[in-house]
């Protein structure tokens, strides 16, 4: 990769196309303010642990920088400074090569761990070290790019509502956050169609009661009466329908692939490392923790050993390790003794993969551009796919049908003949005649304990820490819940989005939180 010197690169033309003012709305989610030491508060988490890497220092001489909802201020020439400076030490056609240290080690590529990776390497990119293991970086199994890539506000938890707003404003914003020197600025394909949540007189209590918080958060949605869903949907049969809950702003779909592309490549450029690899154990060592009363002995997590393709074992030493290993992340848990152990260590964590089927069909006569994601009252979701007539579809199997098989991506079609199908066709009954073009089946890294986020650290291991659980609202969140991870691991707590109530003791107090919208 070369910057020509005959061809200025895109970001530095956008750079200083427009005024001052439009320049540093640009560029203002590319640095953030300065924040506490990070040593000091993190002796208090980590138990004696010091890591390696400095605290974030100021760029600004002064004054107080300006706080935007999505990051915070650094001065475009600065930015343009460090930028061409990482862009031209990238090394990105050097072989891979295994650090034998690194301050953070993230273990999962997907979404989650991508975003992690991109928000500490922007809080401060000479600060620390970041290296990523992915075991598969064709992405073959993995539950972000097997998504549909949907977006959504509608939740009933304050939590996800707030961090459906944040990363909504990042999605319109990708090209400002993670545009690369030299390269065209991502398109991720946000389309901005909005969800159509659907309610009989059953459930348009628990509907107007969620309405009335996303609305208190500064959602856009609006509540459809019955006549109203018929006049603006005219396909919809509302015949057994009360209510209508409809996204206006802030809600659709995204290309997961596109998405996660432009993450990985903005986190390379910042200088995040990336390893191929398989995470086979831990090492421990005995430390002395002082808990502000006494002093305890216990162990803490030193090396992480990575297998590569070769056969070989890697011990890579770290500061802080995130386990972002999505349906498979109860696993990496485990080697490190979470689950099996005593104590706080025999809590294990409550994911696993579950498997779901994405179905796509052909209708000439389908409501076309004028569809929306539609989750129907029986679960069923539906949506279009490009322009041509085409139409996505799936729903989580109910009881009667029984979870399946998480072993292999096998695709169920009698699942689609004998219960969505059928569902479809009588809430848009154009979908009576439709033909099934192909299917797909993909993970969620289920929490089975409440499906809700579990980030943070753990108890015991105090510098192990995690994001993981979203069961199914992973990639929509991830902007959100990366740049959470940052403020955690580098400040102590969160500043933007306060997260607290989804960390890991809710598992120790049996305290389940549960969000009412799943689909």
């Amino acid at each position: 990769m070369y910057c020509s010197r005959n061809k200025i690169p895109y970001y530095f033309t956008h750079l200083f196309a427009g005024s001052r003012r439009s320049v540093r709305k640009a560029l203002a989610n590319n640095g953030l303010s300065p924040c506490a030491s990070t040593d000091a508060s993190g002796l208090r988490r980590w138990g004696g642990l010091r890591p390696t890497f400095r605290p974030y220092s100021s760029d600004y001489r002064g004054e107080e920088p300006t706080e935007s909802y999505a990051g915070g201020y650094k001065s475009p020439s600065t930015i343009v400074k460090d930028e061409f400076k990482r862009y031209f030490q990238s090394g990105f056609d050097e072989p891979e090569v295994i650090p034998k240290e690194t301050d953070i080690v993230i273990i999962g590529g997907g979404a989650l761990g991508m975003s992690a990776a991109y928000w500490l390497k922007q809080r401060n990119p000479e600060g620390f070290t970041v290296t990523l293991i992915e075991r598969d970086p064709t992405y073959t199994r993995a539950a972000t790019v097997l998504s549909v890539g949907g977006i959504r506000q509608q939740f009933s938890l304050e939590e996800n509502i707030r961090m459906s707003l944040f990363s909504a404003e990042f999605f319109r914003n990708i090209k400002e956050h993670l545009s690369v020197l030299d390269l065209d600025p991502p398109d991720i394909q946000f389309n901005h169609q909005g969800y159509l949540f659907l309610a009989t007189d059953q459930g348009a209590k628990v509907m107007q009661e969620n309405h009335r918080t996303q609305t208190s958060l500064g959602a856009d949605v609006d509540l459809l009466s019955k006549n109203m869903l018929k006049a603006k949907f005219p396909w919809l049969n509302t015949d057994d329908l009360s209510l209508g809950s409809y996204g206006v702003k802030n809600e659709g779909w995204f290309d997961p692939w596109l998405y996660l592309v432009a993450l990985k490549t903005k986190a390379a450029s910042l200088g995040a490392k990336y390893i191929k690899g398989n995470v086979v154990g831990f090492t421990k060592e005995d430390i002395v923790a002082n808990t502000g009363t006494t002093f305890l002995k216990r162990e803490r997590l030193k090396h992480v050993h990575v297998k590569t393709d070769d056969g070989k074992v890697h011990p890579i030493q770290f500061a802080m390790c995130l386990n972002c290993g999505g349906p498979w992340s109860r696993d990496v848990a485990r080697l490190s003794g979470i689950g099996v152990g005593e104590d706080a260590l025999r809590f294990e964590l409550p994911v696993e993969p579950r498997k779901r089927f994405v179905y796509v069909f052909h209708c000439p006569n389908g409501p076309g551009l004028e569809t929306p994601m539609l989750i129907d009252t029986s679960g069923v979701y539906v949506r279009r796919e490009g322009l041509g007539g085409n139409y996505i579809c799936g729903a989580s199997p109910p009881s009667s049908f029984g979870e399946p098989s998480a072993s292999d991506l096998d695709v169920d079609y009698k699942f689609f003949e004998e219960f969505i199908w059928p569902k479809l066709a009588h809430r848009i009954p154009a979908f009576e005649n439709l033909k099934l073009l192909s299917a797909w089946a993909g993970y969620y890294d289920y929490n089975y304990f409440d499906q809700n986020l579990i980030i943070g650290n753990h108890p015991y291991h105090r510098n192990f820490f995690m994001a993981t659980g979203c069961s199914g609202h992973g990639i929509q969140h991830s902007p959100a819940i990366g740049r959470a991870l940052m403020e955690y691991m580098t400040d102590d707590g969160y500043k933007t989005i306060d997260l607290t109530r989804m960390g890991f003791d809710r598992i120790l107090d049996d305290a389940p939180l549960l969000e009412r919208e799943i689909v």
